[in-house]
């Protein structure tokens, strides 16, 4: 793992597949996104949030995610993700991404904007109190800290 990725609690490791790569033969804009997605998905596991869509209904949903590109990544590569919450709010929080190619380097970042919602009702809720006590294990918080920034929560319903 690169020092640029020392302060991302999660980090996945993608091989760049030829067929990400565009008619202009680097790595097309949209699979950033997915890269993200994969990196989010790991960092939602671990903190239970999945776990606890399964059993109550209340998830992640997206409510905005973007991308900037510094570099442009061609096939074969492997790419570092890493994944943090940097803001979190009520029912609410940011995460950041960064991607590290092997052969160039930091080669793009995002972020996006997390909404906790009840599936069967169809609303917001709240971040479950054990989801924000594995957010703040993860990012090495002290317990009960909240060491991320509190009340967020905007106006980022889906």
């Amino acid at each position: 793992m690169t020092d640029a990725l020392s302060g991302y609690p999660v980090v996945v490791t993608i091989p760049v597949a030829w067929g990400e790569m565009d008619s202009l033969g680097h790595v097309n804009n949209i699979m950033y996104f997915r890269y993200f997605e994969t990196a989010r998905i790991v960092y939602l596991e671990k903190s239970g949030l999945m776990e606890i869509m399964k059993r109550s209904g209340i998830g992640p949903i997206l409510a905005r995610t973007s991308a900037t590109y510094k570099k442009p990544v061609y096939y074969p590569d492997t790419l570092s993700v890493g994944a943090r919450v940097a803001t979190i709010g009520t029912t609410s929080f940011i995460m950041e991404y960064l991607v590290v190619s092997k052969a160039l380097g930091a080669a793009a970042f995002g972020d996006a904007v997390i909404v906790t919602y009840d599936y069967t009702r169809r609303a917001k809720a709240n971040i479950p109190d054990e989801v924000v006590k594995a957010i703040e294990s993860l990012e090495g918080c002290a317990p009960g800290s909240r060491c991320v920034v509190e009340d967020f929560d905007g106006d980022v319903s889906p």
